[in-house]
């Protein structure tokens, strides 16, 4: 298989390794971030997925490109399928959540609080009598804390936000008119490819003059949920799960045969990896109707990255 398991370049400066990405900070002020095709999940690194990383860069290209009218992004340039040269920010203390729908399986979901008896959540009351998966009157905002340090991010209010120093409130107000338009515009353009945007994350960060940027990814499979148009009514009348791009065969099969925050990962199976790097494609296909076409150039994916990036090398 043609995976980019690391992207490690001693050639390149200030290097740092995220779970999945690979980063390096230049001295201009630019940063290079490499996405492998590593799949992380509880907290560790379970395997490699074919193709995942240009997936996921490829499918922030596309929606990066669909919404800089409206927010300002990272992005400068893009040297190779996995890679993307943005702007170094300041990351802002607050992960945005945005949401349409009444779904969610982590503990900071509403669908998760709401089920425990919660109404009132992230600063807004929700109503009585609502059902799993069911749409919201209006798309709300679920801000969390971010937990730099590998704590566990908290639910938070607008008010919290702003009463702890995290945001100011004209920080608040143009990061949450950001999130609303950025997620109307991504919900009218799924909904014409046959898609439901039923919530998904944003990483906002402030540049050297203090302007919120953009950054990270958007709307990719990994930061959003997406559901399949066709059907999903009839499915919410059933009290059934709608129909999605459901990538997480690997977590699921490690999850049901063993502890997986403490045991040793068991050898996953190939035809997994493969279903898994499948679904990815489709999603990729399914979001911006076009064929996915692997950048296959070098003897491996980490030849042809280097490659890509020997103009950024220093001189020696």
């Amino acid at each position: 298989m043609r995976i980019l398991s690391e992207a490690y370049f001693e050639e390149l400066p200030n290097y740092y390794g995220g779970k999945v990405r690979e980063n390096y900070d230049l001295p201009d002020g630019r940063r290079i971030i490499i996405s492998t095709d590593r799949l992380s999940a509880f907290d560790r690194i379970l395997t490699c997925i074919p193709y995942k990383g240009q997936v996921l860069t490829q499918t922030a290209r596309y929606w990066f490109e669909a919404t800089k009218d409206i927010c300002p992004n990272h992005v400068l340039e893009y040297p190779d399928p996995n890679v993307v040269i943005g702007k170094r920010l300041d990351i802002l203390p607050v992960e945005i959540v945005v949401r349409g729908y009444l779904a969610g399986t982590t503990g900071t979901s509403i669908l998760t609080l709401y089920k425990k008896g919660q109404r009132e959540m992230y600063g807004m009351r929700l109503p009585d009598g609502m059902r799993d998966n069911q749409i919201l009157p209006q798309p709300i905002i679920t801000p969390t804390s971010k937990e730099f340090d590998g704590g566990h991010d908290e639910p938070l209010t607008p008010g919290e936000i702003i009463e702890r120093g995290l945001l100011t409130a004209a920080q608040w107000q143009t990061l949450s008119d950001y999130a609303f338009a950025l997620f109307k515009r991504g919900q009218e353009m799924a909904l014409a490819r046959g898609l439901i945007l039923v919530d998904t994350k944003y990483e906002f960060g402030t540049d050297e003059t203090g302007a919120i940027i953009l950054a990270d990814e958007i709307h990719t499979p990994d930061s959003s949920r997406y559901w399949l148009a066709d059907g999903y009514q009839a499915s919410y009348e059933r009290g059934e799960r709608p129909a999605s791009f459901d990538k997480d065969f690997v977590r699921a099969w490690v999850a049901a045969r063993c502890d997986p925050y403490k045991d040793a990962i068991p050898e996953i199976p190939l035809e997994l990896i493969e279903q898994t790097s499948k679904v990815y494609i489709a999603a990729f296909e399914a979001i911006t109707a076009t064929s996915f076409i692997p950048d296959d150039r070098g003897d491996t994916p980490r030849d042809r990255v280097r490659a890509s990036l020997s103009s950024y090398f220093p001189e020696s």
